[in-house]
Protein backbone atom coordinates (compact mmCIF):
# COMPACT_ATOMS: atom_id res chain seq x y z
CA UNK A 1 0.00 0.00 0.00
CA UNK A 2 1.14 3.54 -0.79
CA UNK A 3 0.29 6.81 0.97
CA UNK A 4 -0.33 9.19 -1.91
CA UNK A 5 -1.15 12.89 -2.22
CA UNK A 6 -2.07 14.50 -5.54
CA UNK A 7 -2.85 18.21 -5.57
CA UNK A 8 -2.26 21.77 -6.66
CA UNK A 9 -1.96 24.97 -4.65
CA UNK A 10 -1.15 28.69 -4.77
CA UNK A 11 2.50 27.90 -5.54
CA UNK A 12 1.92 25.57 -8.48
CA UNK A 13 -1.25 27.00 -10.05
CA UNK A 14 -2.69 30.48 -10.73
CA UNK A 15 -6.06 31.54 -9.36
CA UNK A 16 -7.80 30.87 -12.69
CA UNK A 17 -6.76 27.20 -12.40
CA UNK A 18 -7.38 26.85 -8.67
CA UNK A 19 -10.93 28.11 -8.92
CA UNK A 20 -11.81 25.53 -11.59
CA UNK A 21 -10.22 22.70 -9.59
CA UNK A 22 -11.97 23.55 -6.29
CA UNK A 23 -15.02 21.48 -5.28
CA UNK A 24 -18.18 23.55 -4.63
CA UNK A 25 -19.67 22.66 -1.21
CA UNK A 26 -22.86 21.29 -2.76
CA UNK A 27 -20.84 18.80 -4.86
CA UNK A 28 -18.28 17.83 -2.23
CA UNK A 29 -20.04 14.87 -0.58
CA UNK A 30 -20.98 13.17 -3.85
CA UNK A 31 -17.47 13.74 -5.18
CA UNK A 32 -15.94 12.18 -2.06
CA UNK A 33 -18.22 9.14 -2.38
CA UNK A 34 -17.20 8.75 -6.01
CA UNK A 35 -13.52 9.14 -5.12
CA UNK A 36 -13.76 6.37 -2.53
CA UNK A 37 -15.22 4.03 -5.17
CA UNK A 38 -12.09 4.16 -7.32
CA UNK A 39 -10.77 0.60 -7.77
CA UNK A 40 -7.36 1.14 -6.15
CA UNK A 41 -8.34 3.59 -3.40
CA UNK A 42 -8.64 1.83 -0.02
CA UNK A 43 -8.76 5.03 2.05
CA UNK A 44 -9.31 8.58 0.85
CA UNK A 45 -9.93 12.22 1.77
CA UNK A 46 -10.35 15.46 -0.17
CA UNK A 47 -9.05 18.83 1.01
CA UNK A 48 -10.46 21.70 -1.05
CA UNK A 49 -9.88 25.34 -0.05
CA UNK A 50 -9.40 28.65 -1.81
CA UNK A 51 -5.70 27.97 -2.20
CA UNK A 52 -5.44 24.22 -2.62
CA UNK A 53 -7.22 21.11 -3.85
CA UNK A 54 -5.65 17.86 -2.66
CA UNK A 55 -6.49 14.18 -2.75
CA UNK A 56 -5.13 11.98 0.04
CA UNK A 57 -5.27 8.24 -0.58
CA UNK A 58 -4.06 4.86 0.58
CA UNK A 59 -3.76 3.02 -2.71
CA UNK A 60 -2.34 -0.11 -4.30
CA UNK A 61 -2.13 1.55 -7.73
CA UNK A 62 1.37 1.54 -9.31
CA UNK A 63 1.28 5.32 -9.96
CA UNK A 64 -0.72 8.51 -9.56
CA UNK A 65 -2.53 8.51 -12.92
CA UNK A 66 -5.82 7.21 -11.49
CA UNK A 67 -6.10 10.09 -9.00
CA UNK A 68 -5.03 12.80 -11.45
CA UNK A 69 -7.42 11.55 -14.11
CA UNK A 70 -10.30 11.33 -11.62
CA UNK A 71 -9.77 14.89 -10.38
CA UNK A 72 -9.60 16.31 -13.91
CA UNK A 73 -12.68 14.37 -14.97
CA UNK A 74 -14.63 15.54 -11.92
CA UNK A 75 -13.83 19.19 -12.54
CA UNK A 76 -14.08 19.08 -16.34
CA UNK A 77 -10.36 19.75 -16.86
CA UNK A 78 -7.93 18.53 -19.50
CA UNK A 79 -5.61 15.95 -17.95
CA UNK A 80 -2.60 16.78 -20.14
CA UNK A 81 -2.98 20.55 -19.75
CA UNK A 82 -3.25 20.23 -15.95
CA UNK A 83 -0.21 17.99 -15.52
CA UNK A 84 2.21 20.90 -14.98
CA UNK A 85 0.17 22.23 -12.05
CA UNK A 86 0.04 19.02 -9.99
CA UNK A 87 2.43 17.92 -7.26
CA UNK A 88 2.70 14.28 -6.21
CA UNK A 89 3.83 13.05 -2.79
CA UNK A 90 4.32 9.44 -1.72
CA UNK A 91 4.74 7.77 1.67
CA UNK A 92 7.30 9.74 3.72
CA UNK A 93 6.83 12.83 1.52
CA UNK A 94 3.06 12.59 2.02
CA UNK A 95 3.58 12.56 5.78
CA UNK A 96 5.85 15.62 5.60
CA UNK A 97 3.39 17.45 3.35
CA UNK A 98 0.43 16.70 5.61
CA UNK A 99 2.28 17.96 8.68
CA UNK A 100 3.40 21.13 6.87
CA UNK A 101 -0.12 21.87 5.63
CA UNK A 102 -1.69 21.42 9.06
CA UNK A 103 0.91 23.70 10.68
CA UNK A 104 0.39 26.45 8.11
CA UNK A 105 3.93 26.03 6.74
CA UNK A 106 2.65 25.42 3.22
CA UNK A 107 0.11 28.26 3.22
CA UNK A 108 0.07 31.47 1.20
CA UNK A 109 0.11 33.30 4.52
CA UNK A 110 2.88 31.54 6.44
CA UNK A 111 1.50 30.13 9.68
CA UNK A 112 -2.14 31.07 9.01
CA UNK A 113 -4.47 29.15 11.32
CA UNK A 114 -7.51 28.65 9.05
CA UNK A 115 -6.02 25.72 7.15
CA UNK A 116 -5.99 23.57 10.31
CA UNK A 117 -9.76 23.93 10.66
CA UNK A 118 -10.24 23.23 6.96
CA UNK A 119 -8.10 20.11 7.26
CA UNK A 120 -10.11 18.93 10.27
CA UNK A 121 -13.31 19.39 8.24
CA UNK A 122 -11.82 17.29 5.42
CA UNK A 123 -10.95 14.57 7.94
CA UNK A 124 -14.45 14.63 9.47
CA UNK A 125 -15.99 14.31 6.01
CA UNK A 126 -13.71 11.38 5.19
CA UNK A 127 -14.65 9.64 8.43
CA UNK A 128 -18.36 10.20 7.81
CA UNK A 129 -17.95 8.65 4.35
CA UNK A 130 -15.89 5.77 5.83
CA UNK A 131 -12.90 6.87 3.81
CA UNK A 132 -10.55 7.43 6.75
CA UNK A 133 -9.20 4.02 7.69
CA UNK A 134 -6.34 3.31 10.10
CA UNK A 135 -3.57 4.88 8.00
CA UNK A 136 -5.29 8.18 7.14
CA UNK A 137 -6.85 8.44 10.60
CA UNK A 138 -3.41 8.18 12.17
CA UNK A 139 -1.94 10.59 9.58
CA UNK A 140 -4.51 13.32 10.12
CA UNK A 141 -4.61 13.03 13.90
CA UNK A 142 -0.81 13.04 14.01
CA UNK A 143 -0.79 16.14 11.77
CA UNK A 144 -3.18 17.95 14.09
CA UNK A 145 -1.06 17.10 17.14
CA UNK A 146 2.10 18.32 15.41
CA UNK A 147 0.38 21.55 14.35
CA UNK A 148 -0.63 22.17 17.95
CA UNK A 149 2.92 21.56 19.14
CA UNK A 150 4.41 23.91 16.55
CA UNK A 151 1.97 26.69 17.42
CA UNK A 152 2.65 26.33 21.14
CA UNK A 153 6.44 26.06 20.89
CA UNK A 154 7.27 28.56 18.11
CA UNK A 155 6.24 32.08 17.13
CA UNK A 156 4.70 30.89 13.86
CA UNK A 157 1.26 31.92 15.08
CA UNK A 158 2.21 34.78 17.38
CA UNK A 159 0.07 37.29 15.48
CA UNK A 160 -3.26 36.46 13.86
CA UNK A 161 -2.52 36.51 10.14
CA UNK A 162 -4.74 35.29 7.31
CA UNK A 163 -5.81 36.20 3.80
CA UNK A 164 -8.46 38.38 5.46
CA UNK A 165 -5.78 40.11 7.52
CA UNK A 166 -3.65 40.66 4.41
CA UNK A 167 -6.63 42.20 2.63
CA UNK A 168 -7.37 44.55 5.50
CA UNK A 169 -3.68 45.50 5.63
CA UNK A 170 -3.96 46.48 1.97
CA UNK A 171 -7.04 48.57 2.75
CA UNK A 172 -5.03 50.41 5.43
CA UNK A 173 -2.56 51.41 2.72
CA UNK A 174 -5.32 52.78 0.49
CA UNK A 175 -7.47 54.67 3.00
CA UNK A 176 -5.90 57.31 5.22
CA UNK A 177 -8.62 56.96 7.86
CA UNK A 178 -10.62 53.74 7.95
CA UNK A 179 -13.00 55.19 10.53
CA UNK A 180 -14.48 57.36 7.77
CA UNK A 181 -15.28 54.40 5.51
CA UNK A 182 -18.22 52.05 5.10
CA UNK A 183 -17.69 48.35 4.37
CA UNK A 184 -19.99 45.84 2.70
CA UNK A 185 -19.41 42.11 3.16
CA UNK A 186 -20.85 39.35 1.00
CA UNK A 187 -20.77 35.94 2.68
CA UNK A 188 -20.89 34.91 6.33
CA UNK A 189 -18.07 32.41 6.69
CA UNK A 190 -14.88 32.53 8.73
CA UNK A 191 -13.00 34.74 6.24
CA UNK A 192 -15.71 37.41 6.27
CA UNK A 193 -15.96 37.19 10.05
CA UNK A 194 -12.19 37.71 10.37
CA UNK A 195 -12.17 40.62 7.89
CA UNK A 196 -15.03 42.31 9.76
CA UNK A 197 -13.24 41.87 13.06
CA UNK A 198 -9.99 43.34 11.73
CA UNK A 199 -11.84 46.31 10.18
CA UNK A 200 -13.80 46.90 13.39
CA UNK A 201 -10.50 46.94 15.31
CA UNK A 202 -9.17 49.42 12.72
CA UNK A 203 -12.06 51.78 13.40
CA UNK A 204 -14.60 51.05 10.66
CA UNK A 205 -18.01 51.76 12.18
CA UNK A 206 -20.49 51.27 9.34
CA UNK A 207 -20.81 47.70 8.08
CA UNK A 208 -23.33 46.01 5.80
CA UNK A 209 -23.61 42.20 5.69
CA UNK A 210 -25.24 40.27 2.84
CA UNK A 211 -25.66 36.53 2.73
CA UNK A 212 -27.90 33.87 1.26
CA UNK A 213 -29.01 33.09 4.80
CA UNK A 214 -30.28 36.39 6.21
CA UNK A 215 -30.09 34.88 9.70
CA UNK A 216 -26.31 34.39 9.40
CA UNK A 217 -25.91 37.90 8.00
CA UNK A 218 -27.91 39.23 10.93
CA UNK A 219 -25.71 37.37 13.41
CA UNK A 220 -22.61 39.11 12.01
CA UNK A 221 -24.43 42.44 11.89
CA UNK A 222 -25.31 42.11 15.56
CA UNK A 223 -21.73 41.20 16.47
CA UNK A 224 -20.22 44.19 14.66
CA UNK A 225 -23.04 46.71 15.10
CA UNK A 226 -23.91 46.75 11.41
CA UNK A 227 -27.03 45.79 9.51
CA UNK A 228 -27.99 42.84 7.33
CA UNK A 229 -29.46 42.72 3.84
CA UNK A 230 -30.55 39.99 1.46
CA UNK A 231 -28.34 39.09 -1.50
CA UNK A 232 -30.94 40.49 -3.89
CA UNK A 233 -30.53 43.88 -2.22
CA UNK A 234 -26.76 44.09 -2.79
CA UNK A 235 -26.97 46.13 -6.07
CA UNK A 236 -29.13 48.76 -4.37
CA UNK A 237 -26.57 49.24 -1.58
CA UNK A 238 -23.30 48.94 -3.51
CA UNK A 239 -22.90 52.69 -3.88
CA UNK A 240 -22.84 53.05 -0.08
CA UNK A 241 -19.69 50.93 0.24
CA UNK A 242 -16.19 52.36 0.22
CA UNK A 243 -14.99 48.79 0.66
CA UNK A 244 -16.57 45.64 -0.75
CA UNK A 245 -15.25 42.35 0.60
CA UNK A 246 -16.66 39.09 -0.70
CA UNK A 247 -15.95 35.48 0.20
CA UNK A 248 -18.60 32.91 -0.66
CA UNK A 249 -18.59 29.42 -2.09
CA UNK A 250 -20.97 30.34 -4.93
CA UNK A 251 -20.11 28.88 -8.35
CA UNK A 252 -20.84 32.14 -10.23
CA UNK A 253 -20.29 35.87 -9.81
CA UNK A 254 -22.08 37.55 -6.91
CA UNK A 255 -21.40 41.05 -8.27
CA UNK A 256 -21.29 41.84 -11.98
CA UNK A 257 -19.60 44.50 -14.11
CA UNK A 258 -22.79 46.47 -14.79
CA UNK A 259 -23.69 46.58 -11.09
CA UNK A 260 -20.32 48.04 -10.12
CA UNK A 261 -20.40 50.48 -13.03
CA UNK A 262 -23.77 51.75 -11.81
CA UNK A 263 -22.44 52.01 -8.24
CA UNK A 264 -19.42 54.06 -9.34
CA UNK A 265 -21.72 56.42 -11.22
CA UNK A 266 -23.85 56.91 -8.09
CA UNK A 267 -20.72 57.54 -6.02
CA UNK A 268 -19.70 60.31 -8.43
CA UNK A 269 -16.26 58.84 -9.05
CA UNK A 270 -15.50 58.31 -5.38
CA UNK A 271 -13.08 55.29 -5.35
CA UNK A 272 -14.19 51.87 -4.16
CA UNK A 273 -11.83 49.22 -2.77
CA UNK A 274 -13.03 45.75 -3.81
CA UNK A 275 -11.49 42.65 -2.29
CA UNK A 276 -12.48 39.28 -3.75
CA UNK A 277 -11.30 36.55 -1.39
CA UNK A 278 -13.37 33.79 -2.99
CA UNK A 279 -12.28 30.84 -5.11
CA UNK A 280 -14.05 30.64 -7.55
CA UNK A 281 -14.16 34.44 -7.75
CA UNK A 282 -17.26 36.32 -6.57
CA UNK A 283 -16.58 39.59 -8.40
CA UNK A 284 -16.55 39.83 -12.19
CA UNK A 285 -12.81 40.44 -12.86
CA UNK A 286 -13.62 42.72 -15.81
CA UNK A 287 -14.85 45.25 -13.22
CA UNK A 288 -11.20 45.94 -12.49
CA UNK A 289 -11.11 47.90 -15.76
CA UNK A 290 -13.53 50.48 -14.37
CA UNK A 291 -12.03 53.76 -13.26
CA UNK A 292 -12.24 54.28 -9.50
CA UNK A 293 -12.67 50.53 -8.87
CA UNK A 294 -9.61 49.03 -7.19
CA UNK A 295 -10.20 45.28 -7.47
CA UNK A 296 -7.92 42.78 -5.74
CA UNK A 297 -8.07 38.98 -5.63
CA UNK A 298 -6.27 36.59 -3.27
CA UNK A 299 -3.32 36.46 -5.66
CA UNK A 300 -2.91 40.25 -5.47
CA UNK A 301 -2.03 40.14 -1.78
CA UNK A 302 1.51 38.94 -2.44
CA UNK A 303 3.34 42.01 -1.10
CA UNK A 304 1.56 41.74 2.26
CA UNK A 305 2.16 38.00 2.24
CA UNK A 306 5.87 38.50 1.55
CA UNK A 307 6.19 40.86 4.52
CA UNK A 308 4.50 38.27 6.70
CA UNK A 309 6.77 35.53 5.42
CA UNK A 310 9.94 37.50 6.20
CA UNK A 311 8.77 38.20 9.75
CA UNK A 312 8.10 34.52 10.38
CA UNK A 313 11.03 32.87 8.62
CA UNK A 314 12.93 32.13 11.85
CA UNK A 315 9.88 30.53 13.41
CA UNK A 316 9.27 28.55 10.21
CA UNK A 317 12.86 27.27 10.22
CA UNK A 318 12.45 26.07 13.80
CA UNK A 319 9.09 24.47 12.94
CA UNK A 320 10.53 22.66 9.91
CA UNK A 321 13.32 21.33 12.10
CA UNK A 322 10.73 19.89 14.50
CA UNK A 323 9.03 18.05 11.67
CA UNK A 324 11.81 15.55 11.05
CA UNK A 325 11.33 13.85 14.42
CA UNK A 326 7.55 13.85 14.13
CA UNK A 327 7.67 12.39 10.61
CA UNK A 328 9.75 9.48 11.91
CA UNK A 329 7.18 8.85 14.63
CA UNK A 330 4.52 8.20 12.01
CA UNK A 331 6.87 6.14 9.81
CA UNK A 332 7.88 4.02 12.84
CA UNK A 333 4.21 3.42 13.61
CA UNK A 334 3.55 2.51 9.97
CA UNK A 335 6.52 0.11 9.86
CA UNK A 336 5.37 -1.49 13.11
CA UNK A 337 1.85 -1.89 11.72
CA UNK A 338 3.17 -3.46 8.53
CA UNK A 339 5.34 -5.85 10.55
CA UNK A 340 2.32 -6.82 12.65
CA UNK A 341 0.24 -7.45 9.52
CA UNK A 342 3.02 -9.60 8.03
CA UNK A 343 3.39 -11.62 11.23
CA UNK A 344 -0.37 -12.15 11.33
CA UNK A 345 -0.38 -13.37 7.74
CA UNK A 346 2.52 -15.75 8.47
CA UNK A 347 0.68 -17.15 11.49
CA UNK A 348 -2.54 -17.55 9.47
CA UNK A 349 -0.64 -19.33 6.71
CA UNK A 350 1.05 -21.66 9.23
CA UNK A 351 -2.27 -22.32 10.95
CA UNK A 352 -3.89 -23.27 7.63
CA UNK A 353 -1.00 -25.63 6.82
CA UNK A 354 -1.20 -27.21 10.28
CA UNK A 355 -4.94 -27.83 10.05
CA UNK A 356 -4.57 -29.36 6.60
CA UNK A 357 -1.85 -31.76 7.78
CA UNK A 358 -3.72 -32.67 10.99
CA UNK A 359 -6.86 -33.40 8.98
CA UNK A 360 -4.89 -35.83 6.81
CA UNK A 361 -3.30 -37.36 9.93
CA UNK A 362 -6.68 -37.96 11.55
CA UNK A 363 -7.90 -39.76 8.42
CA UNK A 364 -4.79 -41.98 8.50
CA UNK A 365 -5.35 -42.79 12.15
CA UNK A 366 -9.00 -43.58 11.42
CA UNK A 367 -7.83 -46.09 8.80
CA UNK A 368 -5.77 -47.77 11.48
CA UNK A 369 -2.27 -46.71 10.42
CA UNK A 370 0.55 -46.95 12.92
CA UNK A 371 0.69 -43.94 15.26
CA UNK A 372 4.45 -43.51 14.92
CA UNK A 373 4.15 -43.55 11.12
CA UNK A 374 1.42 -40.92 11.25
CA UNK A 375 3.48 -38.70 13.59
CA UNK A 376 6.44 -38.98 11.23
CA UNK A 377 4.13 -38.01 8.34
CA UNK A 378 2.90 -34.97 10.28
CA UNK A 379 6.40 -33.77 11.10
CA UNK A 380 7.77 -34.29 7.58
CA UNK A 381 4.76 -32.88 5.69
CA UNK A 382 4.28 -29.84 7.93
CA UNK A 383 8.00 -28.99 7.64
CA UNK A 384 7.84 -29.24 3.86
CA UNK A 385 4.67 -27.11 3.65
CA UNK A 386 6.13 -24.37 5.82
CA UNK A 387 9.49 -24.32 4.04
CA UNK A 388 8.45 -24.81 0.41
CA UNK A 389 7.62 -21.20 -0.56
CA UNK A 390 10.59 -19.49 1.12
CA UNK A 391 12.96 -22.19 -0.20
CA UNK A 392 11.62 -21.83 -3.75
CA UNK A 393 11.96 -18.05 -3.56
CA UNK A 394 15.57 -18.31 -2.38
CA UNK A 395 16.44 -20.72 -5.21
CA UNK A 396 14.85 -18.55 -7.89
CA UNK A 397 16.59 -15.34 -6.77
CA UNK A 398 19.77 -14.33 -8.58
CA UNK A 399 22.81 -12.17 -7.93
CA UNK A 400 22.65 -9.38 -5.38
CA UNK A 401 18.95 -9.98 -4.75
CA UNK A 402 19.68 -13.59 -3.75
CA UNK A 403 22.44 -12.51 -1.38
CA UNK A 404 20.13 -9.94 0.17
CA UNK A 405 17.41 -12.57 0.70
CA UNK A 406 19.91 -15.09 2.09
CA UNK A 407 21.29 -12.55 4.57
CA UNK A 408 17.78 -11.59 5.66
CA UNK A 409 16.74 -15.25 6.01
CA UNK A 410 19.76 -16.13 8.15
CA UNK A 411 19.08 -13.13 10.36
CA UNK A 412 15.33 -13.75 10.50
CA UNK A 413 15.68 -17.42 11.50
CA UNK A 414 18.80 -16.94 13.68
CA UNK A 415 20.90 -19.37 11.62
CA UNK A 416 24.61 -19.92 12.29
CA UNK A 417 27.36 -18.42 10.14
CA UNK A 418 27.84 -21.46 7.97
CA UNK A 419 27.87 -21.37 4.18
CA UNK A 420 24.31 -20.36 3.21
CA UNK A 421 24.76 -21.76 -0.28
CA UNK A 422 24.66 -25.28 1.22
CA UNK A 423 21.19 -24.77 2.69
CA UNK A 424 18.78 -27.36 1.29
CA UNK A 425 15.18 -28.21 1.89
CA UNK A 426 13.09 -31.15 0.79
CA UNK A 427 10.50 -30.43 -1.86
CA UNK A 428 6.89 -30.43 -0.83
CA UNK A 429 5.32 -33.85 -1.05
Amino acid sequence: MTLLTVGLNHITAPLSVRETAAFPPEQFDSALDDFLRLPHVHEGAILSTCNRTELYAVTDAPGDAELRHWLCEQRGLNDDAMARYFYIHRDRDTVRHSLRVAAGLDSMILGEPQILGQMKNAYRSARAARGAGPLLTRLFEHSFAVAKQIRSQTEIGANPVSVAYAGVSLARQIFADLSETAAMFIGAGETVDLAARYLAEAGVQRMIFANRSIERAQALATRYHGYAIALDDVPAHLAEADMLISSTAAPGFMVHFDQLRAAVKKRRRKPMFVLDLAVPRDIDPSAGKLEDIYLYSVDDLQSVIDDNRRSREKAAALANGMLDVRIEEYIDWLDSRQATDTIRQLRDQAHTAREDVLDKARRRLARGENTEDVLAFVGRTLTNKLMHEPSATLRKARGAHQQELLTSARHLFSLDDGDSSKTTTEDNE
